[in-house]
């Protein structure tokens, strides 16, 4: 049976220096750009004390120089958002070891599954225009569309794939397109996979169904999706280095290829076409591109993506309990765990965190923030390196004043970072 309501909202070495309260973000001598006007419309915004976030800023800037020193990563870019500005920027490594090419603020690399949040973003701007409904059965739209169970066929809807709770297993069909399988073939191989539950009814975490939108979003404006998307985020955001596919990431002034390490070494190698779905993992953006973007998810830029549109993509849908054993710190901080729409949503230790995380071959990223506080981290690097990942969560607690765990594990010896012929996974 299907479940119509929505759960409760659950409460790469170079540079360093700290981020101090008065000075502008890091920026390795590049230009800062201009603080745009924000005008709020939230009334429930909270306040981080000034010395508990100046004394995580300076946190966060001495766990890189450890990163950076310890060579864990080829690249990387962060930035840290607190009230709408950007308080902390920072890059590291490289964005071409072959080339000692070195990462930048406008080098752009690939987001993986962050792009999903661009879908429903979208999506939500034509479901307010009339466009499409949120129940809007795919069925009607997509004469192609069918799943193995004919009333699941009919049933399914919009939300259903954008929640990741459309009744399929998790990551179908995903090593077919990780093989370089084209994702026309395999939404029609949809029809073919044994479902585990009714549409809306249970969690299966999907890329080739999620990525159904952007067939119902052409469908029903005759426009392609990434034109829509570029029309309707990355221009007025102010996205100007943000791109779908291969051809835009290649094409960017600077970008970050993907490495593998040898020995003590970072080695450079070529990008592929696998996984290029734009809605669930097609854009390429780099950290003020993606500053922008956290600003307007927590509200700051209203003309954009106003309240309203953010209280329903933030709003928890399906409840995803085994994500809280995927990591040591979200075993320790996270209570609960549910999709939203293209968000995961946490009670991290108490406080409601919107967070998502991607994966694809050579590139990882994160991004996370606490609505209440207007205060999120976003991270993208070029490498499977773990470490990276438990940087976040470092950040997050020192925020909220928890006590310090190395969940970045850089007080540990570095196990080795398997060569890149490794399977990636797409499970973010």
């Amino acid at each position: 049976m299907r479940s119509s309501a929505f759960f409760a909202t659950l409460t790469c070495f170079v540079f360093s220096g700290a981020a101090l309260a008065a000075q502008p973000p890091k920026t390795h001598s590049n230009p800062v750009p201009p603080e745009p006007t924000v005008v709020h419309t939230g009334t429930n915004q909270a306040t981080l004390p000034a010395a508990r976030v100046d004394a995580a800023l300076k946190s966060y800037d001495h766990w890189l120089d450890q990163l950076a020193a310890e060579n864990r990563t080829a690249g990387l870019a962060t930035a840290v958002v607190i009230n709408d500005k950007v308080r902390y920027e920072r890059t590291i490594g490289y964005a071409d070891a072959n080339t000692d090419a070195r990462v930048q603020p406008y080098t752009v690399f690939r987001l993986a599954s962050l792009s999903k949040a661009f879908a429903t973003a979208l999506t939500g701007m034509l479901v307010r225009q009339g466009v499409v409904s949120w129940d809007t059965r795919l069925a009607t739209v997509l004469p192609f569309f069918k799943l193995r169970d004919a009333n699941a066929s009919q049933e399914a809807t919009v939300r259903d794939i954008l929640s990741q709770s459309i009744g399929l297993p998790h990551n179908a069909y995903d090593n077919l397109l990780a093989s370089g399988v084209s994702y026309q073939e395999l939404e029609r191989k949809l029809a073919t996979v044994p479902m585990t539950c009714d549409p809306g009814d249970c969690y299966g975490y999907q890329n080739i169904a999620f990525s159904l939108i952007g067939d119902v979003i052409h469908a029903k404006t005759g426009q392609f999706f990434i034109q829509l998307v570029d029309r309707y985020l990355f221009l007025p955001l102010g996205m100007t280095t943000a791109s779908y596919g291969r051809d835009g990431l290649e094409g960017s002034q600077s970008w970050a290829r993907p490495h593998y390490k040898h020995g003590k070494e970072w080695i450079a190698y070529e990008p592929n076409e696998n996984f290029y779905v734009p809605p669930a993992a097609g854009v390429n953006a780099s950290i003020r591109d993606m500053e922008q973007w956290l600003i307007a998810q927590m509200g700051g830029r209203p003309m954009v993506l106003p309240d309203a549109l953010l209280d329903v993509l933030h709003a928890p849908i399906i409840a995803t309990p085994t994500e809280r054993m995927f990591s040591n710190w979200r075993r320790a901080r996270v209570k609960q765990a549910s999709y939203a729409l293209g968000w995961r949503v946490y009670d991290y230790d108490g406080e409601t965190l919107i967070f998502h995380a991607g994966a694809v071959k050579g590139y990882r990223s994160m991004i996370g923030f606490f609505p209440k506080y207007h205060a999120g981290v976003v991270v993208l690097w070029n490498c499977e390196s773990n470490t990276p990942a438990g940087l976040m969560p470092e950040m997050l607690d020192a925020l909220l004043g928890l006590p310090h765990q190395d969940w970045a594990q850089l007080d540990r010896p570095e196990h080795p970072v398997r060569r890149h012929t490794r399977r990636a996974r797409h499970k973010h």
